[in-house]
């Protein structure tokens, strides 16, 4: 019998396999959703013992916003030994002065071509272990924006103590309500956090640090001798590196916010240099992830391998097959396809975008029931058009992987100018 006389004509069953292929690559992720259903947030035990920490915050004028996050850290319920660090980097503002005024040390660095957050960490890193030895146990990377709840640095001192000497915390935003861009990101992040890093901390798979809110044992550093991760997002390298070298990243209940770009050309612009950060990172580090997949059999590895593999552009590549072949069809009148195949074409790329709102939007309505109580609004209308919109900012995606691929990005900083402290913030809810 004939493929083609029960209709498995070659688009149906390439349609076909790029489904199964993209189902079975991610179905891991809703086995986390359920097992968090079941098990809730991770507890950790109490700590033996207060270890000392380094905040250290990378700043590119940060005037507006940098006291209130050094005064959240300074302020902490915490008995062990704190330090604040800024480095004012490239700066053309007061971004030093303010931090010293509001109890930080702020170093001034001007380096116009080594310039951005991962080479102002490497130089912070330096000076700190330079002049202060082994004084501080572990570093914990802020973005000057942030700010932190009372208790972080206790909730991330019990992850270090139980030997996590890598650790990534609970990512929230002080401004959910700016704009439908600003709580795409909110309800992004949110679940990021409770769905996958909280998950992979109970199944004691290997987390993903995430732009700011993480830690990083002063051992580790002066293992490295400095910093060495500068691509376009040093964070999800770090990650990977960790990942390929059996270091296992943790996950501490711990609460910061942050800013959200407001406007779609800002978060084009910083969501490009993600995407195109995330290609460096998986065309140097694939190798290394799959041999942590076959030779040591780790599902941090395929976890990881999958978080920076473009799984857009499968969508995008099933979009075009469909896409040429309808095209094809049509031009020669039917000789190279039926009238019945294009119809499937179509309708293929139709529901192909209808099945992305739909996945974009029960993942929202999930994390947004999930995690409602984190959720800071004056405008509670926000919360329920953001089901609506969040599968949009999702989808927009897509385009941003074509032009990545081919595009030059280079590091820009996003103006950050909403100065809230953690009361502000909790008591909009």
């Amino acid at each position: 019998m004939e493929l083609n006389s029960v209709g498995l004509t070659p688009i149906v069953i390439l349609n076909f396999v790029i489904g199964v292929l993209f189902t079975i690559a991610y179905l891991y992720q809703y086995v986390y959703m359920i097992i968090v259903f079941f098990k809730g947030l991770v507890r950790l035990a109490p700590a033996k013992r207060s270890h000392t920490f380094a905040f250290v915050i990378a700043a590119h004028n940060e005037e507006p916003v940098i006291a209130n996050l050094v005064q959240s850290i300074l302020s902490q319920d915490y008995d062990g030994e704190i330090g604040c660090f800024v480095v004012a980097d490239n700066c053309t503002d007061a971004t030093a002065e303010v931090a010293r005024a509001a109890g930080a040390t702020a170093w001034e660095r001007d380096d116009l071509v080594r310039k951005g957050k991962s080479w102002a960490l490497d130089y912070a890193f330096g000076r700190i272990v330079d002049e202060y030895g082994d004084k501080y146990e572990a570093f914990i990377i802020m973005d000057a924006d942030n700010i932190i709840a009372p208790d972080y640095v206790h909730i991330m001192n019990q992850a270090f103590d139980q030997g996590y000497l890598v650790c990534t915390s609970y990512r929230n935003s002080k401004n959910f309500d700016s704009s439908w861009i600003s709580s795409a990101y909110a309800i992004w992040f949110l679940r990021e956090a409770r769905f996958l890093n909280n998950a992979r901390m109970m199944l004691g798979t290997s987390c993903a640090i995430s732009g700011s809110g993480w830690m990083v044992a002063s051992s580790i550093v002066r293992g490295m001798h400095g910093w060495r991760f500068h691509t376009l997002t040093e964070d999800i390298q770090f990650s990977t590196f960790c990942c390929a070298n059996g270091i296992q990243i943790g996950f501490a209940p711990a609460v910061f916010f942050d800013e959200q770009p407001v406007t779609f050309k800002a978060s084009w612009i910083q969501r490009m240099r993600w995407t195109k950060g995330f290609y460096q990172v998986f065309f140097s580090y694939c190798g290394e992830l799959m041999r942590g997949i076959t030779t040591y059999h780790r599902f941090s590895s395929y976890d990881m391998l999958m978080t920076v593999a473009p799984g857009t552009l499968l969508s995008l590549l099933s979009v075009l097959i469909n896409g040429g072949y309808l095209v094809v069809g049509w031009l020669s009148h039917g000789f190279f396809a039926t009238r019945g195949e294009m119809l499937m074409c179509m309708g293929s790329i139709i529901m192909l975008f209808v099945t992305m709102y739909l996945t974009y939007f029960v993942l929202c309505l999930i994390t947004t029931i999930s995690e409602r109580k984190s959720i800071y609004a004056r405008k509670r209308w926000r919360i329920i058009t953001n089901l609506f919109t969040f599968p949009i900012f999702m989808m927009t995606y897509i385009p941003i992987n074509v032009v990545a691929l081919f595009k030059k990005v280079e590091w820009v900083p996003t103006k950050h100018d909403i100065a809230v402290n953690f009361d502000d913030v909790v008591k909009t809810a």
